[in-house]
């Protein structure tokens, strides 16, 4: 019997193991999104290609490549079989920074042009066909699904990073100096209608979640510490610090009952924490080097942690394989084993 996502306690995450592993990239993985309500996952890498998991199953479904464009930032629609993604390539020339992408039929239903340098930062409304997109270009775009035409520009100072919360009424945007600016996602023209700074760090926001009940947001930045705050009010509810993991940005998530924080090592580490009790709970070997993205799938007991390879963590008494991937065999290929029934 598959563990609920509600019966999370420290013991279930201290026994999180490995219970599939992918290992026919080609390079890095850039990227990793769970869609919110069906059990698929969706990658982007360094090999230009985009790949679709049946997470149930630890089953890969589909491999498209994407030569002229590149895969970089990716995140599901609300539709199943279609995605977003950035582009790597000729992004100056053509100015396709994002394409909208069938992946049942692998072919591009729209190209959304204007920024002109990589998209660092990609998040999709919870609640309609709305999505964000921040960029190196110092610019925050708004879009929507069925529309060529970019819906609003937001300028910024340095690296923007955006996520909208659980509920899509409202998005923040991070940016140069620590700032994390909130906007009501319905009037974001009128500014932002509060601005939180995290205390004494200047470091840049690489990365930010709202947990599922609103209340807390996740910050992980280019220094390598880690912050919960406080949603409505911007208070530090705790901070952690991670091994340095060389100019590679650390993704950091939720639980989905929002009670812990999960992120990754510059040693090749994993580690775990209670947000209320502030204490670490569970650290791992990562078994595939630095993993710089971890996502919590929204509705299992399961994560996904990637470098150059894809894992697939669950809690131990469910794992069909105890794999311990030392990284090194290149020709391993997927091992699907079934995960949760």
């Amino acid at each position: 019997m598959a563990t609920s996502v509600s019966e999370l306690d420290d013991d279930i995450v201290r026994s999180m193991s490995i219970g599939a592993v992918f290992s026919d990239f080609v390079g890095k993985i850039y990227s990793i999104d769970f869609h919110r309500k069906d059990d698929l996952l969706v990658t982007a890498s360094e090999d230009d290609s985009v790949r679709l998991y049946d997470i149930a199953n630890a089953k890969l479904l589909k491999t498209t490549y994407h030569k002229k464009h590149g895969t970089d930032q990716i995140c599901f629609t609300h539709h199943p079989s279609s995605v977003i993604c950035s582009s790597r390539y000729n992004l100056e020339s053509t100015g396709e920074s994002l394409r909208y992408l069938s992946m049942y039929d692998n072919r591009c239903l729209r190209y959304f042009k204007g920024h002109k340098q990589r998209v660092v930062s990609l998040c999709m409304s919870p609640i309609n066909d709305s999505f964000m997109s921040g960029s190196l270009d110092h610019n925050v775009r708004l879009w929507d699904l069925r529309v060529n035409a970019c819906q609003g520009i937001l300028h910024v100072r340095g690296r923007p990073t955006v996520a909208y919360d659980q509920q899509g009424l409202v998005f923040a945007v991070a940016m140069e100096g620590g700032a994390i600016k909130l906007f009501d996602s319905r009037s974001y023209d009128k500014g932002p209608f509060d601005t939180f700074l995290v205390g004494g760090d200047t470091a840049e926001v690489c990365d930010i979640k709202f947990s599922n009940d609103g209340k807390s947001m996740l910050l992980s930045t280019t220094n390598n510490h880690i912050y919960v705050l406080d949603a409505y009010g911007g208070d530090k509810r705790c901070g952690f610090s991670l091994e340095p993991s060389h100019g590679t940005s650390m993704e950091a998530t939720f639980t989905p009952d929002g009670k812990y924080v999960l992120a990754g090592s510059g040693g090749g580490t994993m580690h775990a924490w209670s947000i209320d009790m502030k204490n670490e709970v569970a650290c791992w070997s990562s078994h595939i080097g630095v993993p710089w993205c971890l996502k919590w799938a929204p509705r299992r007991a399961m994560f996904a942690a990637a470098s150059t390879v894809l894992t697939f963590w669950i809690p131990n008494n469910e794992s069909k394989l105890k794999a311990e991937y030392a990284g090194t065999d290149a020709e391993a290929g997927p091992h699907p084993h079934p995960l949760l029934h």
